[in-house]
């Protein structure tokens, strides 16, 4: 029953037989079949069919209140035997770039978790480099990185997006009444990175080198620590994601060089065998890539 209940909150809150099918990989009679059986299990009619939509009954409508508290306590029950008996269930391990602002990957955490609620996401934030190392060594299944080394066969390589860089700025800041600004016109406005002690000589190169900011550098761990810097007018803090203002307080300036956006390709990385591999861990990593690329 426990099935046919999840079913039936998935057809009210998309509001669509065809939707709920879809999000559970069944078909629309599959679906509507098991709303039946559960209708008669209960011994009550949960929904008023018409041709193209249906409307909650009375009983349904108390119905789906109550089944969602049920669900999400059995789902805990679940989480806490599983501790208790000291299987935590099947983890994806995931790195995700330190300071990435965008959507897009929390969705996919939403979506994937969804379709396989018993596998834990676990995340790791990094720099560039440290992600890479773990995910090199197996301690991470994927990354979701910038791209800043040409691609390698040992990995799958997926550009998820092309995007321009920002820079993060107070919104007090004159810089503020701009649109988009010269790398050269941030001069003498400090950079703030985000970056462990062991990484920031690695960022510091690649902004600097790479990038050709001049801009005096400093690095915190922490990204609540860099928006207060930014709010307080003492920096700029460039943003990996769609450019955005991380809240009202500040605005997202874009970058350029020369005349032209500054480029960043935001990519999804993976071990090129695990793709290939038919284990039931490999199925997920290969199953939240394609749902990230949904996303974008």
């Amino acid at each position: 029953m426990l099935k046919q209940i999840r079913y039936f909150q998935s057809v009210v809150r998309l509001g669509s037989f065809t939707a709920a099918a879809e999000e559970h990989y069944i078909s629309q009679s599959a679906i509507s079949q098991q709303i039946k059986a559960l209708e008669d299990e209960l011994g009550v009619k949960l929904l008023d069919r018409k041709k193209r939509s249906f409307t909650l009954t009375e009983a349904g409508s108390f119905f789906y209140k109550k089944s969602l508290v049920l669900v999400a306590d059995y789902d805990s029950l679940v989480r806490e035997l599983q501790k208790v008996s000291g299987n935590s269930g099947e983890t994806l391990r995931v790195g995700l770039l330190k300071g990435y602002s965008g959507k897009e990957f929390n969705s996919a955490v939403s979506e994937f978790t969804v379709r396989y609620p018993d596998v834990t996401v676990e995340i790791t934030h990094g720099n560039h480099d440290a992600l890479y190392d773990l995910l090199r060594t197996g301690d991470i299944d994927i990354v979701l990185n910038d791209q800043r080394r040409a691609f390698s066969d040992e990995y799958v390589n997926i550009v998820l997006d092309i995007r321009e860089y920002y820079a993060e700025i107070s919104a007090n800041s004159p810089l503020a009444q701009l649109d988009e600004a010269e790398i050269s016109d941030l001069k003498n406005t400090p950079l703030i990175l985000l970056s462990s002690p062991e990484q920031q000589e690695t960022e510091r190169r690649f902004y600097v080198n790479d990038l050709g900011f001049t801009s005096d550098i400093y690095f915190t761990e922490y990204i609540d620590d860099a928006l207060m810097q930014v709010i307080q007018g003492n920096g700029f803090m460039p943003i990996e994601g769609s450019g955005d203002a991380v809240q009202t307080t500040t605005k997202p300036l874009k970058l350029l060089r020369n005349g032209k956006p500054i480029i960043r390709r935001y990519c999804a990385f993976m071990k090129a065998g695990r793709a290939a591999d038919s284990s039931e861990e490999n199925k997920h990593a290969n199953e939240f890539i394609n749902i990230l690329k949904e996303q974008y």
